[in-house]
């Protein structure tokens, strides 16, 4: 005899065989019937346990879905009769409150099932107990009482099965036979978040079905609620609520026109603007656009290196000493030992004598031409020597020194002329300096070419017709007012660009001071809150700039393309003046509200490109 398989029974909490077994005397089911109160709340918590830690399904076990409706009928029907005002003041009898609490723990029991299973969504949706049962407990029971709060809300959750294939009956049937109203003055009255919530979502699942649309309001209560509670973005699924529904009723055409029109219409727009720049997380970038060797900086001032001359100072001690001690002194105060340096035998006497002569008459008398170039190998004896370099023609120098130079800043708004000769005092301002040049440029020699004489400018052949415009060039920054205190005292050039430039109308442009770029970066993927607010904005955008988009058709104001005939189609249901004129005066206040939140659109940053360029397009309108 073959033995049967031992099957280890299922030990895990809320899986006793004895009261899960698929049959119609399951005990919880007979629980439920028994009227026994210890007996029905054993099997409500039972139950309550099986929706969260099970896979289970109501229809698996028989009769088990009409055993949960017994007592939420009883509550919606006749039982919240029983509760009167003067329960508020003492306390109600055990029996009420054991029956009250039968109804409301069959009430989760089914609402937990419907949301967390799909199946058992389906199964309530299509029961035909579960609208007679919401259409009672929303006509029948105060929702502004605090006893009724937590079984309306369920019975609302169970509503959110059926609304999307439930017609709502017509705008002139009884009341009573439409969930509707009752669901829009708790949305826009009670002061249960839970309620305000679940109603929200009920009405966003019945205005899903097209076929509801018509019952779609411009002054709904519920929209009034939406836009009451847009504002608070902490709340997450309060906002989500509200924004589900308010894409609902904006989604039908004629909602959507008639609420450009509304008076909440431009805060709300900012409101929900305001909530993606909120949701959105940055992260501050940092990028370099320098390429190290491609600029460098110089100093604004610019070093100019001159022959020295004596000052007042040292020519007035010169002049009381001694030669040859003078001459000694003299050139060790205008010369410098330098081994590539040259200077002429002659340029050294006249150089001498334009300090001295003046001055020979009271003081003492002047060397002669031979024993000053002999005094220089006195003073410069390890370097210079005076030779002949072979010509033609032959030239008598001094080799080994050269002229000491003065290291000075460029005096600002001092004629540069002569090639720095000008004798003309630094200008107080610019416009005296530019004038000054000028008088240089018209006193020249005319011809068709000439040579500028800047001290910086190396060019021969400057045709007249460019001279002037030329010579402007070389105003410089030296020549500007004075410097700003917040200006740097560096000047950013190209490589291998040098300052002065003596083109400075061609130089390569160089890259900022700051080559340094900081930018914020959207860090995160954007939450449902905002997908929903972007979708708003978008419909709200379409209605706003729709006439815009709109090509012209032929008609007596407009011509049509070449070659091509279009058919006029007349429109079957022609709008009234006045429908029109509401209309126009609707995307003309949109397109104020889209124009003062620009600024605003502009901070918006999406990851995603499709949804970034939704922005832009808004920007860009």
């Amino acid at each position: 005899m073959q033995q049967q398989p031992y099957t280890i029974p299922n030990l895990k909490d809320d899986h006793e065989r004895w009261y899960t077994e698929i049959a119609s005397n399951n005990r919880m089911r007979l629980c439920l019937l028994s009227g026994i109160d210890t007996e029905i709340s054993w099997a409500l918590r039972r139950l309550l346990g099986l929706c969260i830690n099970d896979d289970y399904r109501l229809r698996t076990i028989p009769g088990l879905i009409d055993a949960l409706y017994e007592w939420p009928e009883w509550f919606s029907a006749v039982g919240y009769k029983e509760h009167t005002d003067l329960q508020s003041l003492f306390a109600p009898p055990d029996s009420l409150l054991q029956r009250r609490q039968h109804a409301i723990l069959s009430a989760c029991v089914l609402r937990n099932a419907a949301l967390t299973d799909e199946q058992n969504a389906n199964t309530i949706a299509i029961f035909k107990r579960t609208l007679p049962l919401v259409l009672n407990a929303l006509h029948n029971l105060d929702s502004s009482l605090d006893a009724n709060s937590e079984f309306i809300s369920y019975i609302i959750d169970i509503f959110q099965c059926a609304a999307p294939t439930l017609v709502l009956p017509p705008k002139f049937s009884p009341l009573t036979s439409s969930p509707l109203q009752p669901l829009l003055h708790i949305a826009s009255t009670a002061s249960n978040k839970t309620m305000i919530i679940s109603s929200l979502r009920a009405l966003t699942s019945l205005f899903s079905n097209p076929q509801n649309t018509p019952h779609l309001s411009a002054d709904s209560p519920a929209l009034s609620a939406c836009i009451k509670y847009l504002p608070l973005h902490g709340d997450k699924d309060l906002l989500e609520a509200c924004l589900t529904y308010l894409y609902a009723h904006l989604s039908h055409p004629t909602m959507s026109k008639a609420f450009l029109r509304h008076s909440d219409m431009a805060r709300v727009l900012r409101i929900l603007v305001t909530l993606l720049l909120v949701e959105q997380e940055q992260v501050t970038v940092t990028y370099d656009i320098n390429v190290p060797g491609t600029n460098h900086t110089v100093p604004s001032t610019i070093v100019t290196a001159k022959d020295h001359e004596l000052s007042k100072a040292e020519l007035d001690s010169l002049l009381e000493t001694p030669e040859p001690k003078r001459c000694f002194d003299w050139m060790s105060l205008m010369f410098v030992a330098k081994p590539d340096g040259v200077v002429t035998q002659v340029d050294f006497w006249n150089l001498y004598k334009a300090a001295f002569e003046p001055f020979a008459t009271s003081h003492p008398p002047l060397l002669v031409a031979s024993e000053v170039i002999k005094n220089v190998n006195y003073v410069f004896h390890e370097h210079a020597h005076a030779t002949v370099l072979p010509g033609p023609p032959q030239r008598f120098v001094v080799q080994g020194v050269a002229r000491r130079k003065d290291t000075v800043l460029a005096e600002k708004l001092k004629c540069q002329w002569f090639h720095g000769a000008c004798t003309a005092p630094p200008f107080s301002t610019a416009a005296e300096l530019c004038e000054h040049v000028l008088q240089h440029v018209e006193s020249r020699t005319p011809g068709e070419e000439a040579a500028c004489e800047w001290s910086t400018c190396f060019r021969k052949h400057v045709p007249t017709n460019q001279f002037r415009g030329h010579v402007l060039t070389h105003f410089w920054s030296a020549h500007l007012a004075e410097r700003d205190p917040s200006q740097s005292d560096t000047i950013t050039l190209s490589h291998p660009a040098e300052h002065p430039d003596p083109n400075p109308t061609q130089r390569n442009p160089p890259l900022p001071r700051s080559t340094v770029i900081n930018f914020q970066r959207r860090t995160n993927e954007a939450p449902s809150t905002s997908l929903l607010a972007l979708l708003c904005i978008r419909i709200l955008f379409q209605m706003s700039f729709a006439s815009k988009e709109v090509a012209p058709k032929v008609d007596a104001d407009h011509f049509g393309f070449p070659g091509v005939t279009e058919e006029i189609e007349d429109d079957d249901e022609p709008m009234e003046g006045g429908a029109l004129e509401d209309e126009k005066e609707g995307e003309r206040k949109g397109c104020e509200a889209f124009g003062a939140v620009r600024k605003l659109l502009e901070a918006v940053q999406f990851q995603d490109e499709t949804l970034m360029s939704w922005i832009i397009e808004m920007i860009n309108a």
